[in-house]
């Protein structure tokens, strides 16, 4: 896929996760079900995909698998791929290690299952396919300056150069970027990896290394949910927008 070509016709969503900061909602119900302004967390990744025009979308699962696939079995669009997890727990790159052969030979979303944003006048997920370049790029990250996000308390994850370039962040080094937990990546960034535990950040250093992960700032505003207060904190933003 060279830049403006067409969007990803598959899509891995991360959504294995314990969900352990969420409890004691999470005692009972796995994070991505957690409902937020009337939906459940994970669909709000999931229409982004289907309204974008992507047809599948490989989602794993781990804990309170079953909760997961029976509420998944109810979409229509787009259609759902389990990964099943239950054995083992394998982070973020591992299941998508795992869940390769569903994926495809071409540049695939990646989407975490427990943040969510509000587009500006355009899908924020056609941007990214717009704007991804696979012959300059392995890795282009959805990444949000801190003034667009709700419920983010860290200091940031990464700077930008003009070209797009990302580099981990450091006081001195710029204007912090937040990953927004959404991504295009090309499956060869994936070669030869082995099966177990592993986490995404591995292969963003990669990356940076060889000057091949970049970023594309948002549009609009990045939601994060990660404890129960912070729900009518992304409730109070998204009635604001209604």
């Amino acid at each position: 896929m060279i830049a403006g070509t067409s969007i990803p016709q598959t899509a891995m969503v991360l959504a294995a996760g314990l969900g352990k900061r969420m409890r004691p909602i999470t005692d009972t119900i796995p994070k991505p079900l957690v409902p937020v302004a009337g939906k459940p967390l994970i669909d709000w990744g999931l229409d982004a995909l289907a309204s974008a025009g992507v047809p599948l979308a490989v989602v794993n699962v781990h804990y309170l698998a079953g909760k997961m696939e029976a509420y998944l079995m109810t979409r229509a669009k787009p259609q759902i791929v389990i990964s099943d997890e239950r054995e083992e727990l394998l982070d973020s790159a591992g299941g998508i290690v795992r869940a390769l052969p569903h994926l495809g030979s071409e540049p695939f979303f990646i989407i975490n299952a427990d943040t969510f944003w509000v587009d500006g006048a355009t899908s924020n997920l056609r941007l990214l396919a717009a704007n991804f370049d696979e012959t300059r790029m392995d890795i282009l990250l959805m990444v949000a300056a801190p003034g667009q996000a709700t419920g983010h308390t860290g200091r940031g994850d990464f700077t930008m150069d003009r070209e797009g370039r990302l580099r981990r962040f450091s006081e001195s080094a710029g204007s912090p970027f937040i990953y927004a937990g959404a991504a295009i990546v090309h499956p060869r960034v994936f070669a030869g990896a082995s099966d177990g535990p592993q986490s995404l950040n591995r292969y963003f250093d990669r990356a940076i290394a060889e000057n091949s992960l970049f970023g594309m700032q948002m549009e609009g505003l990045w939601l994060t949910v990660g404890t129960p207060d912070a729900i009518g904190e992304a409730e109070a933003v998204l009635a604001a927008k209604v």
